[in-house]
């Protein structure tokens, strides 16, 4: 983690705390899965994700030409207690719901060769 004014300014924007609640529950996605749950165009999805890898936030990793983020397999006692948080608060939250839907639906439909590695 970077600071912490840097952690908090990261997940002061709603798009991004939805960012990191999809990849809570949907462990490692790409960026196109990302754009179909939250119905955003690829520059605007992408640019929060470097927001969110600057901060310390997600690790990235390329496999083909398909870009991945996940939660940090060991976040820290910082950033897990702010997942805790997080996935408590989103039990009363109805975009939270909308979203695990919206994700449910995507990956029971995404096509079996989207997002894999080119080759």
């Amino acid at each position: 983690m970077r600071t912490l004014t840097q952690l908090f300014k990261s997940l002061s924007e709603p798009t991004r705390i939805r960012i990191i609640w999809l990849l809570q529950i949907g462990g490692e996605l790409c960026v196109c899965d990302l754009m179909a749950v939250l119905d955003l165009p690829q520059s605007t999805v992408s640019r929060h994700l470097a927001y969110l890898r600057n901060a310390g936030l997600v690790n990235d990793q390329r496999k083909g030409v398909w870009m991945y983020y996940r939660l940090p397999a060991e976040p820290g006692e910082l950033l897990a207690g702010i997942l805790r948080v997080l996935q408590t608060a989103a039990k009363d939250m109805e975009q939270a719901a909308i979203d695990r839907r919206r994700l449910a639906a995507h990956l029971k439909t995404k096509r079996a060769d989207a997002c894999r590695i080119a080759g």
